[in-house]
């Protein structure tokens, strides 16, 4: 990550200086602007995979979500990320979230319904700073997928294999079950991602990995 401004600024200042048309991405980390690594294929491939299979799943069972394209999470006043998917309740943005309109800004956590984060070079953002922080402002689930295996053995154990690690938030603290390919990891392979959000999801660890060509 590249800092993009010396100085810490608040969330509204942030927003302010983000540049239109920018073919960058930017995050607030801490009141610290960074530049975000640019995706490559295989992330896009795997956010995409994932962002469809989610998008088909809400269709299907005509549930009242939707997928933007652009979000920007403002968990509190020194922070904003913008997920790589992100699923969101229709009702609670459209009624009350005053920033969603003109700014794409959601305030709540009670607005999201999911979030997906696509781990690359900067891992430690999402199996730390990022768990930690949504975890605060009440996201009730939190997908990180690590299709390289590049988290630290402390999130994805010794010897690391590529992991979908799903945070759900139960009495206000995340707990977590985490899913492999069963050949990789010599393990009985779980048929299903376990999603307390989508519950009839049929979606396994192994297609996702697949999408990134691993």
């Amino acid at each position: 990550m590249i800092q993009a401004l010396p100085q810490l600024v608040t969330f509204d200042e942030f927003i302010e200086w983000y540049p239109e048309n920018s073919e960058h991405k930017y995050e607030l980390h801490n009141g610290i602007i960074v530049e975000m690594p640019k995706p490559t294929g295989l992330h896009s491939q795997v956010s995409g995979f994932t962002y469809g299979k989610l998008f088909i799943e809400i269709e299907r069972l005509q549930l009242p979500d939707f997928i933007p394209k652009e979000c920007v999470i403002k968990p509190r006043d020194n922070g904003g990320y913008e997920p790589d998917v992100i699923v969101l309740d229709k009702q609670q943005v459209f009624n009350n979230e005053p920033r969603w309109n003109k700014e794409s800004i959601i305030t709540r956590g009670d607005s999201v319904r999911l979030i997906v984060e696509v781990v690359s070079t900067n891992w430690s953002d999402d199996y730390a700073l990022k768990l930690e922080e949504y975890e605060s402002f009440g996201i009730s689930e939190y997908w990180i997928v690590d299709y390289l295996a590049l988290g630290g053995r402390r999130f994805i154990g010794n010897p690391k294999l590529p992991t979908i690690s799903i945070y759900s938030l139960v009495e206000g603290e995340y707990q977590v079950n985490q899913f492999r390919d069963g050949d990789a990891a010599k393990q009985p392979l779980r048929e299903r991602l376990i999603s307390p959000t989508f519950p009839e999801l049929n979606l396994t660890a192994r297609q996702i990995f697949q999408a990134g060509g691993v």
